[in-house]
């Protein structure tokens, strides 16, 4: 008796294997939530400048732009970043596989704040990040009409000129991001940072 091999089973075998040697080291790194910490977290140090040069340090490895840096108010904040899709190992800034998917079919961004306290044999870092959902009911109107002159109307003056739109930017707030603050928490703590 021969037995015969159906092409289909044979690409589902090839898709399998493919699925199984990028899922390994090779893949993203996502775990289901990282370990709860408290935030704002004791940080044991005795030099401000190593502390503060490793919360830099911990935002460029997330890829996180940094927008503005106080080290006088001891505040580190993020401009935003688009949230990394499933298609995207790379970005670590979605650490769930929720996040992950939620960034493929919506678009999200986050925004980080850190900020650092002196404490008594330390520094407590505390960190917020925000996430919000992209609002697409809301279109801003960009058309090169409204912004040229026609020349078959007379010039009009209007000394009340609106500046930028009158409707909200078009995300909506969707509060904190535990799972990204746990991240970042948790790579503060991590053995060898400081």
């Amino acid at each position: 008796m021969r037995i015969r091999h159906r092409p289909h089973s044979a690409i589902m075998l090839i898709v399998a294997f493919a699925l199984c040697s990028v899922s390994g080291c090779v893949g993203p790194q996502i775990s289901a939530m990282p370990q709860t910490m408290q935030n704002p977290v004791f940080v044991p140090a005795s030099d401000y400048n190593v502390v503060w040069e490793n919360a830099v340090d911990v935002m460029h490895s997330l890829q996180l732009p940094v927008q503005r840096e106080s080290k006088l108010d001891g505040i580190i904040e993020t401009d935003y970043k688009v949230g990394a899709g499933l298609l995207e190992p790379w970005h670590k800034d979605a650490v769930t596989m929720a996040d992950r998917l939620e960034g493929s079919f919506q678009s999200i961004r986050r925004r980080a704040v850190m900020s650092i306290t002196p404490a008594q044999g330390g520094f407590l870092v505390g960190v917020e990040v925000v996430k919000e959902l992209e609002n697409p009911d809301k279109l801003i109107i960009n058309s090169p009409g409204h912004s040229t002159f026609q020349e078959n109307t007379p010039l009009q003056r209007d000394l009340n000129v609106v500046i930028g739109p009158a409707t909200p930017d078009g995300w909506i707030p969707q509060g904190r991001d535990p799972g990204l603050e746990q991240s970042i928490l948790a790579r503060l703590q991590a053995p060898g940072t400081f």
